[in-house]
């Protein structure tokens, strides 16, 4: 793949999360700008608690590599059940939030951008949280080879993305409509950016998932948060 182009969604997406890597935990904690009351606080945090118990039962044993781990919001999940953490970004300022944050041996750091990484080892666990909606929809199946490339056999995936739902993020961004592939985010500071976000109904990516070899079991809570994980049929 070649590199993107400097004014392409995806250049522009790798520049705004390098750019919002001090401010990107006020997203996930309903802060600042993402503070909706306390009611739809309360609801962001218990369908939160849903996703998090869901990848306990889960139990991401073994090799772990999460993809765009970021500041370490689901790093410090999965480190407790890994016997070692591989955790790859594209931004070096979120991967040195994520190492002060859990501080551990444990834990491998990889800068590199994720579409043209290629893995040199296998895992057993591949995790990826709000990522699949960044990756392009012409790469869709390309990323779900490279998955498959990254397991080693019995190897299992994991995966927590968002729902189309407008009250999940900043106060002053709008949510196009559930089709539409590129949208505009903006930081705390005012500079905005082109980014891919693609919204995924689970029945859908089910589908789409099971004619590229793979059985993932997806779920959604009731407003915030579409999870699935499963494994390679093949495998």
């Amino acid at each position: 793949m070649t590199a993107p182009e400097s004014s392409s969604p995806l250049r522009q997406q790798l520049d705004y999360y390098r750019a919002r890597a001090t401010e990107y935990d006020q997203w996930w904690f309903r802060q600042g700008r993402y503070d909706r009351g306390e009611a739809l606080n309360a609801q962001w945090f218990e369908e939160a608690a849903r996703v998090s118990s869901a990848l306990s039962a889960f139990r991401p044993a073994g090799r772990v590599l999460e993809v765009a781990c970021g500041t370490g919001i689901w790093s410090e999940q999965l480190l407790p059940f890994a016997s070692h953490l591989t955790a790859l970004d594209g931004s070096p300022e979120m991967l040195a939030i994520n190492a002060a944050r859990l501080h551990s041996p444990l834990v491998r750091y990889l800068e590199a951008d994720l579409f043209r990484w290629q893995p040199t080892e296998q895992f057993d666990v591949v995790f990826f949280g709000f990522w699949l909606s960044h990756v392009p929809p012409e790469r869709f199946r390309d990323y779900w080879q490279l998955v498959r490339s990254c397991l080693a056999p019995g190897g299992r995936v994991f995966f927590v993305d968002s729902r189309h739902e407008h009250t999940s993020t900043a106060v002053d961004h709008r949510l196009p409509q559930p089709d539409a592939t590129v949208l505009s985010r903006r930081l705390n500071d005012g500079r905005e950016f082109q980014i891919y976000k693609i919204f995924y109904d689970p029945a859908d990516l089910t589908r789409r998932l099971g004619e590229l070899g793979w059985r993932i079991d997806i779920r959604q809570t009731d407003h915030y948060f579409v999870y699935g994980s499963g494994y390679p049929q093949s495998a």
